[in-house]
């Protein structure tokens, strides 16, 4: 049998609602701060929603030469800005041996930023105005290969567009890839850059998005009777995935285990979850077979958790359907609740809040979770990060069309 190559994280990126860097990121969400507020980007008079989670204080030109910058998408800026963050806090040069590191991008809408921007400029001064960058600055793929060009890689380069499974799409797919022998380094995640009118009008028109415009701290509410719609959210994850023996032989510093992920479809609805949780589960099943891990010992979960009524319910069952009776042991826990949904980026976050909650043994909460659902009848640590030592962690990542994807990250023992 062929020695089996294991998968580590020994890099994370961030630009989030709650701060642009990791040390930010972590300590204002165990503390249970939300970055959820009134939109800035346009004039909402005129819309139901008034609300997002939008990050603060990003500026390009820390990360990208200023004129390159104006020629990419948000989005794209995003992106790199947490992929440069994540090969410094790896400690990794990637241009050495650049042919076998790669990078495998998400994105579930790509550059609406410039959609529209352009959009507007067609309607109101014609054809001959359209920017000839329109097309490269606005598809998904530009976030991953954007990555490439700045970092250097020449290794395998893709990008996964799984709606709101999309980044962990991206990182399983990548730590498939190490396995595979194809790359020694991957850097994987998502970007995503929605909050435009376009993004805020399209998925309020569907009735996903929350209304409670008077209270945007609290209007992201996971698991409780009175939630009404996500938050949309923006920003970028990335993690440094590498091969064990490559990471253990530069010294590098290893957070924890990418033990396994899992992938399924509810091939039941456009935009609805199939209720029952059976193939939600099914993921996350599969994902703990390839990890090598019995249900039982899963100590927590990071909950896709988007505030959703039918959305909360199918992930409760979901819960249920893969650990049977252990699910009313775990701890489960929605950072949604905080940085609102990120779309095709929220995957890539969530699975940097699951690797920090594994390295710290703190569990972020679930904020505004004060009346819960009678159907969401789990441990969905309300209100206060819980101390507990957490040796394997999942995080669950579902996306409109039925897309079902879960990782299992777990404590590397050397």
């Amino acid at each position: 049998m062929a020695h089996q190559r294991r998968v580590v994280v020994t890099g994370l990126g961030v630009i989030s609602p709650i701060g642009n860097d990791v040390d930010t990121f972590w300590r204002r969400l165990v503390a249970g701060e939300s970055g959820v507020g009134e939109i800035t980007r346009f004039d909402t008079t005129d819309y139901k929603v008034h609300i997002a989670a939008e990050v603060q204080g990003f500026v390009a030109e820390d990360y990208i030469d200023k004129r390159k910058a104006r020629r990419l998408d948000l989005f794209s800026r995003y992106a790199v800005a947490a992929a440069k963050d994540a090969a410094a806090d790896a400690d990794f040069d990637p241009r050495p041996e650049a042919e076998r590191v790669g990078a495998v991008m998400a994105s579930g809408v790509g550059g609406l930023q410039t959609l529209h921007v352009e959009t507007d400029k067609l309607l109101h001064q014609g054809p001959d105005r359209t920017n000839p960058l329109l097309v490269p600055m606005m598809i998904p793929n530009m976030g991953a290969a954007h990555v490439s060009l700045e970092l250097g890689t020449r290794g395998p380069l893709s990008t996964t567009c799984t709606a709101c499974a999309a980044a962990s799409d991206a990182i399983g797919y990548a730590a498939r890839l190490i396995r595979d022998g194809a790359a020694e380094v991957m850097f994987a995640g998502g970007s995503e850059a929605p909050i435009s009118p376009v993004g805020v009008s399209g998925f309020a028109a569907a009735r996903a998005l929350s209304t409670d415009n008077e209270h945007p701290q609290g209007a992201s509410k996971p698991f409780d009777a009175k939630r009404d719609g996500f938050v949309i959210g923006e920003g970028a994850g990335v993690l440094v995935l590498e091969e064990l023996e490559h990471a253990q032989a530069r010294g590098a510093h290893i957070y924890a285990e990418m033990a396994g992920n899992g992938m399924s479809s509810d091939a039941f609805h456009m935009t609805l979850p199939d209720e029952s949780g059976e193939a939600q589960g099914r993921a996350l099943l599969m994902a703990l077979d390839e990890a090598g891990f019995d249900p039982s010992e899963v100590d927590y979960i990071n909950a896709h958790g988007t505030s959703t009524g039918p959305g909360d319910i199918a992930e409760t069952r979901a819960i249920k359907h893969a650990l049977g009776d252990h699910a009313y042991e775990v701890a489960i826990s929605s950072n949604k609740s905080m940085i609102g949904h990120c779309l095709g980026a929220a995957g890539a976050l969530e699975a940097v809040a699951t690797v920090l909650t594994i390295v710290n043994s703190l569990i972020p909460p679930t904020i505004n979770l004060h009346d819960p659902d009678p159907e969401c009848d789990l441990d969905y640590v309300p209100l206060q990060s819980r101390f507990a030592k957490v040796d394997v962690a999942a995080s669950n990542s579902f996306g409109f069309g039925g897309h079902n994807v879960a990782l299992v990250f777990s404590r590397f023992d050397g």
